[in-house]
């Protein structure tokens, strides 16, 4: 007949004979939920449900101002806008690099037209930040 073996298995998850560290991961909870509601800047003043954060309505108005569009969808204009803020997004974030070169922490004039300059995503843009 076969011999019965008893091993024992460790616990995967922490069970209520292990307090200390059900209180430990419970305070990291917490601390992440208390840095998720701290926002600073205009971004906190905008409701988090937002998807897009450019105001949808300048937008469409900015749209019909065109002489070809007579109509804009709702789903164009949320298009529109966040093509807008992802495309304000990456040049602002290549520009910084420069600024970081320069060590500087604001963006300037420069910046943009180093970043328009110096990758091909933006040749389009070029003389367009000329005066």
């Amino acid at each position: 007949m076969a011999e019965t073996v008893a091993v024992p298995v460790a616990p995967l998850a922490p069970t209520e004979s292990d307090p200390e560290r059900c209180e430990d991961e419970e305070e990291l909870r917490g601390n992440e939920a208390e840095e998720n509601n701290q926002q600073t800047g205009p971004v906190a003043a905008a409701p988090q449900n937002r998807l897009a954060k450019l105001p949808l309505s300048r937008i469409k108005t900015m749209m019909k101002a065109d002489p070809d569009v007579s109509l804009a969808s709702q789903e164009s204009v949320f298009i529109i806008a966040k093509a807008t803020e992802l495309f304000v997004e990456m040049i602002a974030k290549d520009a910084l690099v420069y600024a970081h070169q320069g060590k500087r922490k604001t963006l300037q004039r420069k910046d943009l037209d180093n970043a328009i300059e110096a990758i091909d995503e933006f040749a389009f843009l070029e003389g367009t930040l000329d005066a």
